[in-house]
């Protein structure tokens, strides 16, 4: 593909921004598919705001940095990395597509304010943990095989897999320059670097459960899967938190209370994901009813419902993957969906008890609940 000149890659992303802000087998038949209950997962909420408003405030002060981060970057490079935001289409030409609700450089955002800095001083740590956001969806899609993200072809399936693996990489890179420019930028550099770490060991970990078997003493712990999930899901979420603490100056009672929840929090989000991902209502999810059973994928309740009585019946449909809505029935009544919901609740708590037990500012802290609440309340 050629690239697009700097100067007209810069106009098309503007114009695009412009654009965007205007526009079983035991025999017995199995019970019908069930999605999920009305209001089951809204109960795991922690707290109530006008979150569309604070993810737009938190996007409208993060925007132009970010477009400017991404603005450095080699013009094939950077095409590519607007696509993955959403703002142009493959040859540079502008796109509403959407890139995403923010929440992450919200995080950030909030971060700073709970550290009583004004939200400004979270910036940069917002561009840098959705610039490692998406490098990592990047690689994600690579490894993966997914073809598709957000309804739009992924940047290795409309650019190919080695110009893909070369835009993540530079997105990497921009991240750690963009905080390492920050006055705090040294102790911000080391926390986003214990993050990746973790996300790493979670991405191995989940890649190598795929090759596990599903009962025996090598089967899959909930308990490992719990440590994976923190690492995948939950250690860039209390990053981003955290990060924008750094930034805006806060002590490490702050800053390790905020990792602490957006840590919690991604456990409790990977695990309702999971619930989903089995009887969520396709109509909301866009997925398929009983997709991660087709895919066999080892999700929670699949793994507790494993390591019970019924756990040789669930083992036998899973391993043929062809009676997804018996494996639903038989999961559920071994106690995989109420245990996972439980198990979310209780991570739930925990990032309510972590927020509690440090000094924020009220008016952040407020936020911080509702939007970390948002991230779990997802009705089916």
């Amino acid at each position: 593909m050629t690239a697009l000149p700097t100067t007209v890659r810069a106009a098309t992303v503007k114009a695009a921004t412009v654009k965007a802000a205007t526009a079983i087998s035991s025999g017995r038949s199995a019970p019908a598919a069930r999605t999920a209950r009305p209001g089951e997962l809204r109960d795991l909420a922690i707290g109530a705001d006008d979150i569309p408003r604070v993810l737009h405030r938190c996007r409208a002060l993060v925007r132009p940095a970010l477009e400017e981060a991404v603005g450095r970057l080699h013009p094939w490079v950077g095409e590519m990395a607007a696509y993955s935001f959403g703002w142009c289409e493959v040859g540079g030409a502008p796109a509403v597509a959407s890139g995403g609700k923010g929440v992450r450089q919200a995080l950030a955002v909030l971060g700073a304010e709970a550290a009583g800095a004004p939200g400004r001083t979270g910036v940069a740590a917002a561009v840098a943990v959705e610039l490692v956001h998406t490098f990592s969806l990047l690689h994600d899609d690579i490894m993966d095989g997914d073809t598709d993200r957000r309804g739009r072809p992924t940047v290795w399936k409309a650019y190919g897999t080695g110009p893909a693996v070369l835009a993540g990489d530079a997105l990497f890179a921009l991240a750690v320059e963009t905080l390492a420019a920050q006055q705090r930028g040294a102790g911000a550099v080391r926390t986003l670097s214990v993050a990746l770490g973790d996300v790493v060991r979670g991405q191995a970990d989940d890649l190598l459960f795929a090759d596990r078997p599903w009962t025996g003493p090598e089967r899959v712990r909930p308990d490992e899967y719990r440590a994976m999930a923190e690492g995948k899901t939950g250690a860039l979420l209390g990053c981003a938190a955290a990060l924008g603490a750094v930034l805006g100056g806060a002590g490490p009672e702050t800053t390790t209370a905020l990792d602490r929840a957006g840590r919690h929090l991604g456990v409790a989000f990977q695990i309702v994901d999971d619930v989903l991902g089995i009887w969520g209502d396709p109509r909301v999810t866009g997925k398929p009813v009983h997709g991660d059973l087709r895919e066999r994928k080892k999700t929670f309740p699949v793994l507790v419902a494993l390591g019970s009585p019924l756990g040789g019946r669930v083992a036998a449909l899973l391993e043929t993957g062809d009676a997804p809505e018996t494996a639903a029935a038989l999961i559920e009544e071994a106690g995989g969906r109420s245990a996972a919901m439980a198990e979310a609740r209780r991570h739930i708590t925990a990032v309510e008890t972590a927020l509690a037990g440090a000094p924020l500012a009220a008016d952040a802290a407020t936020g911080l609940r509702s939007l970390l609440a948002y991230l779990v309340r997802r009705d089916t």
